[in-house]
């Protein structure tokens, strides 16, 4: 599936966030460790188990219940994320910091601006830092994050990419959750011209063409 996870962080204090650590979570640490940061929390895009770990189609993924077992670290989800991922993950809530879009989460003097973009899933969130926005699987280079899976919802899509979204600056560099497509970064400004999903005019056009 391609799945990016990121690591985002302050080299002056040695502090970094984990985004969407899933698959091999002790690996992770361990190379954020060897490039002489450590740890300190985690951002979480959405509850799906390719991003948090949990049970995918009888595979069970590794995730954030795994990461907590070597670092106690708090793990940043939107508030209407929050008890699905407890249900996907078998994490426990108080393990979980529930957030409302616009909070911040500090990490050394990086700051992170956390932007709920429902669609995808209910309380998937987005983040935007240091001129990069994080979309998890809201949107892509090419295409958006499916909207028939259980908690999607076609119109919150389309008001997250034509409404949620639309502050954030064509220069903005867009880091999605899945490499579908051949690059793995974009600046806004290109996915705004080329994206096919961004294309329709009207809600109309857009609920007949993706719902």
């Amino acid at each position: 599936m391609v799945n990016f996870v990121y690591a985002l962080g302050d080299r002056d204090t040695g502090e970094a966030l984990l985004v969407d650590p899933a698959y091999r979570p002790r690996e992770l640490v361990e190379l954020v460790e060897a490039d002489g940061m450590r740890v300190c929390g985690v951002l979480a895009t959405h509850y799906h188990p390719d991003h948090v770990g949990g049970d995918l189609m009888g595979t069970q993924i590794e995730g954030i219940r795994e990461l907590l077992e070597v670092v106690d670290v708090p793990v940043h989800v939107h508030r209407d994320e929050s008890p699905w991922v407890t249900l996907v993950t078998g994490v426990d809530d108080d393990a979980l910091v529930a957030h409302e879009s616009g909070d911040h989460v500090a990490v050394g003097a990086l700051d992170v601006t956390l932007i709920h973009t429902p669609g995808h899933t209910p309380g998937s969130q987005s983040f935007l830092v240091d001129g990069r926005l994080l979309s998890g699987d809201t949107l892509f280079i090419d295409g958006c994050g499916r909207t028939d899976l259980p908690g999607s919802d076609p119109e919150e899509m389309y008001r997250t990419l034509t409404t949620r979204l639309s502050d954030v600056g064509d220069d903005a560099v867009l880091y999605p959750g899945h490499r579908y497509s051949p690059e793995s970064s974009s600046p806004m400004g290109d996915v705004r011209k080329h994206n096919f999903v961004l294309a329709p005019t009207t809600r109309e056009q857009w609920l007949a063409m993706f719902s």
